[in-house]
């Protein structure tokens, strides 16, 4: 029988400044694809769950000898590879490298390195969740998301694994974005993302130092407080994801499933991944549409129709108080 593996990165924390800690995370449990059932897609994979903890998406590769800081992620990620190779990964003919958040962030930077540990004849393919970060101006006509990965590309050396086809046009602080890099990734990659990532909302478009009169604390807890003209905000958010992916979705070894919710990581939980009441674009929840896509059963470029006209959302709503 061949070796099947699912890869996943997991989000703890994303892009702490503090770097890996010596005190363990709690066990984690597996969701995505977690349902065993025979009829649903990668029930029996092998899966591999690879912690979060460098702070640039396992691609920082840096010393500070003075300030004692040392930025691994690089190292990390290659450490991790080769166990796994040499634990029966590298019989694999099908592999699917995930991740949400930060980890989706890492599936697209790693996702060529992935695919280069198999023989050509494996069916190698990636994942992104939540991971499309965009680099939008916030609510103050600001960059804070710009600044914040200014900074992490410059802290941890992380321009020296990123594609070069990607620093021949730009610089290193826009390659590290995935609106830059997606153009660049050769193998088949799926980008599964809200349109109204809470995360983004919160920690990007409106966060305190851009909202310092707090008037988006009641829309950043729940979208049904925002007013109309915030609603529009975000659509303007929304549209400028759509523009951004659209040379990527008319390949057709990509895929796409945008959903119109107010949410950030939607295959690590299995509400949302693959249940009676999980969120649909034309009926398909997202095991299905991944697995049609992983499959090449069907050519999956799902986008939603923008808020409020999806009411299959398992929206999130935060308590600030």
């Amino acid at each position: 029988m061949h070796a099947f593996f699912l890869f996943t990165f997991s989000l703890f924390k994303l892009f702490p400044p503090g770097g890996c800690n010596l005190f363990i995370y709690k066990p984690v449990f597996f969701h995505f694809s977690a349902c065993n059932l025979p009829w649903t897609d990668f029930f029996n994979w092998n899966r591999v769950k690879l912690r979060y903890c460098d702070g640039a998406s396992f691609s920082g590769d840096a010393e500070d000898e003075s300030a004692q800081l040392q930025f691994r992620g690089q190292k990390i990620w290659l450490a991790a590879m080769e166990e796994l190779m040499s634990k029966g990964m590298q019989k694999a003919n099908q592999a699917l490298l995930s991740g949400c958040s930060a980890g989706g962030l890492a599936s697209i930077i790693h996702c060529d390195e992935f695919r280069s540990l198999f023989p050509e004849s494996s069916k190698v393919k990636c994942l992104s969740d939540a991971g499309f970060f965009l680099d939008a101006i916030d609510v103050s006509g600001g960059r804070t998301l710009r600044n914040l990965f200014g900074g992490v590309v410059q802290l941890q050396d992380v321009q020296k694994n990123l594609p070069k086809s990607c620093l021949n046009q730009l610089d290193p602080t826009s390659c590290f974005f995935p609106q830059n890099l997606i153009d660049h990734i050769e193998t088949p990659l799926f980008l599964l993302n809200t349109a109204y990532d809470v995360w983004q909302v919160q920690a990007s478009l409106a966060p305190p130092s851009a909202d310092r009169l707090g008037s988006w604390n009641e829309c950043k807890s729940n979208h049904a407080n925002c007013s109309s003209s915030q609603i529009q905000f975000l659509q303007d958010f929304r549209n400028q994801m759509l523009t951004d992916i659209t040379d990527f979705s008319r390949s057709s070894q990509t895929g796409l499933f945008i959903n119109s919710c107010f949410a950030h990581c939607q295959s690590e939980r299995q509400e949302t991944w693959f249940a009676d009441d999980s969120p649909l674009i034309e009926d398909k929840p997202i095991a299905v549409a991944v697995g049609d896509w992983y499959f090449d059963r069907e050519v999956v470029k799902a986008i939603d129709c923008a808020y409020p006209c999806d009411n299959s959302c398992h929206n999130l709503v935060f308590n600030f108080k």
